[in-house]
This record gives C-alpha cells, structure tokens and sequence, in this order.
C-alpha cells in the first residue's frame, strides 16, 4: 500500500473521530440491523431444529397410527360405569404385516395405567406396554440401566424403564435402578422394578406442540407380554362418584418401512386398512416424512421472510450514512477544493469518503455480531427457548453490512471527487 493510500486511510479514519456522537449516531441502523438479523434467525433457527428433532425422534420411515376417542364412540352404562370401546386392535397389525409390503417392523404400544406411585410420592404418568424394537424405531436408549429385552417379553417380567421426568420426581435423590414402583390398577397396584432410565429429550417448548403428543420423559414402559397378562385391555379413570372404563386393545403403533422411498405408498396402504376395518374414525395416521418436508419448507420460508424484515434495518442504516455523508461532503467542500488545489486526485477523494462509510459500516457490523448473539443468548436463558446462532448467519449479515456501507456510500464519494477545485476554494 503506498504512502497516500494509507495517509488517506488515516485521514478518513481521523476524520471520523474528530465527531464521534454523530458518528456512533451514523452507525446504529447499522448495529440493530445485524443484531436484529442476527437474533431474529437465531430463534428461527432454534425452533426449527426443535421441530426437526422431534420429528426425526417420531422417525422418517415410520408410519405412527394412534386409537383416538371417537364422537360417537361404543357406550355402555352399568350403575356408575362407563365403557368405552374404540382404537386399535391386534387384528389391525396382523393385516398390515399380512398384507402390506415393505413393511420392516410393526411395534405396537398398549397405555395400561395413568398413575405409578412410589412410598409416600405419587405421579400422573403413562405405562406402556411394547416391544424392546420400540427403542430402535423411536431412536431413543437409555442414560443408564438397560433396555427392555427379549427375554422380559418371553417369560413376561415385572421390569420398567423410566423416562427421565419420573426419574426426578419419583427418585430425587436415589439411583432408580434396582428399585421398585408401583403402577396402579384400581382397584389394586402392581409392583415393577426398574432397569432403566431414558435418555432426557430436549425440547424449546412443551411436546404438545402439534409435532408429537407424546413425552417421554414422563413415559414408563413395560414389556407388551406383561401389560396383557397382568392388566388386559381395559383402562380405568375415576372421577368424583363414577368410574371410566376404556376398553382399548392398542393405543398407539408405529409401523416402519424398509426406506424412505416406500414411506408414502405405505402409509397410503396404511389408511386404505383402516378406512376399511374401521366403521368410525377412532385413529389418527400420521407421517413425518412428509411432516418433516412440511417443516423444512416452513424453516425456510421463515428464514427467508424474517431476513427480509431484518434486512429493511440494513436498509435503513444505509441511507442514514448516506445522508450524512452528502451532508459531511457539503461541510468539507472548502477542505476538497485545497487538496484538490495540492494535487490530490479524484480517486484520492473517493477513496477518503469510502473508507469513512466502510469503517462506520465495518464497525457496526462487528458491534451488531455481538449485540445479536447476547440477544440469542439472552433470548435462550431468560425465555428458555433453543436459539441456535449459525455461522452463515453471522458471515450474511456483516458481509451485508460492508456492502451497505461501499453501495450508499458511492454516490457520496463520487459527488466529492467531482467537485471542481476552484469552486470549491471558494465555497463559504
């Protein structure tokens, strides 16, 4: 860099903090613009991996169909009891392994009881009876213990794991593992020992989210072999003077296909079965293969719509530079015309307003990079929600900024290299 390029540099540079308020005024649309496009696509992006993770839990290759309680469901009353009868049945899988191709595995679960307690702490939960696949195709393990195993299903075993939630609320204090609970089945309790906790799943928010309806952080589950056996198909709910009873053979199963290319053509073979076996609409299909394209376009959508608000405060802090820099222009017309008149060429003058636009706009994109990350981060501690602040993010946003700052910093350079010597010696 030669001598007058950097004595250029240094007057540009002076010249700046020769008005330091309005300089630091110059630059703020800048700073709020990176830091709102730095913040805003952070939560963006936090909520939707939350989403993605969720589905990616619910597997892209499965086919999840839950029993849901019909309008006009099957009633019968006797005394103070009510029966209800709807969902899914065992009939149900067995036509769908029979008769559906590509079908990996079909794993089924069965709500047996609401509530477990241990000594004096009780908890409103959901046991679940099902098969040690339902690990794999959930993708979910343990954080300590073991799995359910095949050997709990065949000789029928008195053995749980625990979701993480009921680890905490039943086990503060103590290791679970070894230890017993009770799942209660009115008009008695029946004791499980525990061999394993899962691994906590994360979330921004609560799962009844309209992603899944399920937590398993709140979930027990026990071997299918045993929720049949000891609790058959009837799931009892008191109330105040009456009792509910649900008569439900499965609640929830997840069916999964050999690959995602066959995800679609079976789940529509899925519905055709049910729609067929079924005179009410007491299940619900769902497919998050096709949710998790949903999702993807809706991310991208808002990332899209929220960078474009965003960048309207870029926008902004650029035409407020170039109105003060017409402006500064306008003040050191007489200050041209004398290094004009010393020999200073028009490439020297833009290049001294260029680098004082550049230098605002560089410095209020670094200035917004870090205003926008304690805003993610504040935004993560004190709202507890998942923000994610991504690298091109960042590189977006200040590269915009730089951009900014040459593009509405141009006209004004280019308005001072124009102006003629010998007017501007004379301009009062």
């Amino acid at each position: 860099m030669s001598t007058l390029r950097v004595e250029t540099f240094r007057l540009g540079v002076r010249n700046l903090l020769l008005h330091k308020l309005r300089s630091l005024l110059t630059v703020l649309g800048i700073i709020f613009g990176v830091a709102a496009v730095i913040c805003m696509l952070s939560i963006s992006e936090g909520a939707s991996a939350d989403e993605l993770r969720l589905l990616a839990l619910m597997g892209t290759q499965n086919i999840i169909v839950n029993a849901v309680r019909p309008q006009q469901a099957t009633q019968a009353s006797e005394g103070n009891t009510n029966l209800l009868e709807y969902g899914i049945t065992f009939d149900d899988l067995d036509l769908i392994a029979s008769t559906i191709p590509h079908v990996q595995r079909i794993v089924p679960l069965k709500k047996v009881s609401e509530s477990v307690r241990r000594m004096d702490r009780r908890m409103t939960t959901s046991v679940l009876g099902t098969q040690p696949e339902f690990f794999d195709t959930v993708h979910i393990d343990v954080s300590s213990g073991r799995r359910l195993t095949a050997v709990d299903v065949a000789e029928r075993k008195n053995v749980c794991v625990i979701g993480d939630e009921v680890r905490r609320e039943l086990f503060s204090f103590s290791d679970p593992i070894g230890e017993s609970i009770l799942v209660e089945y009115y008009p008695t309790a029946v004791p499980f020992t525990v061999v394993g906790v899962l691994q906590r799943i994360q979330t921004a928010g609560t799962p009844e989210r309209g992603v899944e309806e399920r937590d398993l952080n709140r979930e027990i589950l026990i071997p299918l072999s045993t929720a049949r056996s000891q609790f058959g198909d009837l799931l009892v709910r008191r109330s105040a003077g009456s009792r509910e009873m649900t008569r439900i053979q499965v609640t929830n199963v997840y069916v999964t296909a050999d690959s995602l290319e066959t995800v679609l053509p079976v789940s529509d073979m899925v519905k055709r079965v049910f729609a067929r076996n079924h005179q009410q609409l007491d299940y619900d299909i769902k497919v998050p293969l096709a949710r998790l394209k949903l999702a993807e376009q809706k991310k991208r959508n808002n990332q899209l719509l929220l960078g474009f608000i965003a960048g309207i405060s870029l926008l902004v802090g650029g035409i407020g530079i170039m109105n003060i820099m017409l402006a500064t222009v306008t003040e050191r017309t007489r200050e041209i015309g004398i290094r004009r008149a010393l020999g200073a060429k028009r490439r020297d003058i833009t290049t001294q307003f260029l680098v004082e636009t550049v230098v605002l706009s560089t410095g209020g994109g670094v200035i917004g990079v870090g205003l926008g990350w304690a805003g993610a981060q504040m935004v993560n501690r004190l709202a507890d929600w998942e923000t994610i602040v991504q690298p091109w993010a960042v590189l977006v946003s200040f590269g915009l900024s730089v951009f900014v700052g040459i593009f509405f910093g141009m006209y004004p350079a280019m308005s001072a290299a124009r102006l003629d010597p010998i007017e501007a010696l004379r301009f009062e």
